[in-house]
């Protein structure tokens, strides 16, 4: 089990890298005090010590970790990449849809801090 995000990214073929990659620099752009661990064999992101965002690399897709209650708006344009209740996919195929990747984390970084 790889022990850093480094070790894990090493070890995925390269459509799964380089989306891993892709997400990493937005949540590092959206987040800049963001940490970074990994927790439950996943790359997780950290904000205050605590778990942020989970993401896993599976064999067509990027997934991210836990997809929180979103407003209607937003809720309608996660449709599409909707995996089960909680999660978001992104396909290694397709361009990754950066601007609502970054405004979902802006939402768990929301409602974090206020305590949600």
């Amino acid at each position: 089990m790889p022990a850093t995000v480094d070790e894990y990214l090493a070890g995925l073929p390269d459509d799964a890298r380089l989306r891993l990659e892709e997400v990493r620099r937005l949540v590092h752009e959206v987040v800049p005090d963001v940490g970074e661990t990994i927790s439950y064999a996943m790359p997780t992101f950290t904000l205050d010590g605590l778990p942020l965002l989970h993401v896993a690399a599976w064999k067509q897709h990027l997934g991210l970790y836990p997809l929180p209650p979103l407003d209607p708006g937003l809720d309608a344009l996660v449709a599409p990449y909707r995996g089960t209740k909680d999660s978001m996919k992104l396909p290694y195929g397709k361009p990754l849809p950066a601007d609502l990747v970054a405004r979902v984390v802006e939402v768990l970084v929301e409602r974090r801090r206020a305590g949600v």
